[in-house]
């Protein structure tokens, strides 16, 4: 792997939603069994959607969610193992908050299972008292 291989995007319709979903079995267990549908729906509804590439290959991927001004919530913070420790997931985080629609945004959210070290080194802290949520169990 050589860096001018690999370039983000921050291109929607160049995200292939086949290459995302094994993207996302790969290396999430949280999304795993997604489908393209779905995909194609939480890709559309969020604004940045960010991409790695390693030429024709699909190798990161993030989203967020937000109002552009009080909050935004980053989702699917995602690199393909192979690529993984290389500096792509800060790479592909920092690239996620500094577009224009969340730079004057007053609070970031995401979650994370297991990753919390990682996400601490960019400068998200651990927060106790945003703890609910509601399931629509459909």
């Amino acid at each position: 792997m050589t860096s001018s291989q690999i370039q983000l995007s921050d291109r929607k319709l160049k995200i292939d939603l086949y290459q995302l979903q094994q993207l996302l079995d790969i290396s999430a267990f949280w999304a795993k069994g997604r489908s393209i549908e779905d995909l194609g729906v939480a890709i559309a509804n969020s604004d940045p959607v960010i991409s790695v590439w390693d030429g024709q290959q699909l190798i990161g991927f993030a989203r967020a969610t937000s109002d552009c001004i009080y909050r935004a919530t980053i989702w699917d913070v995602v690199i393909h193992p192979d690529y993984r420790g290389n500096g792509l997931g800060c790479q592909l985080v920092e690239t996620v908050l500094s577009h224009p629609r969340l730079q004057r945004v007053e609070r970031v959210y995401l979650m994370t299972t297991h990753q919390q070290e990682f996400y601490e080194k960019i400068g998200f802290r651990q927060n106790s008292s945003t703890t609910m949520v509601l399931y629509n169990d459909q």
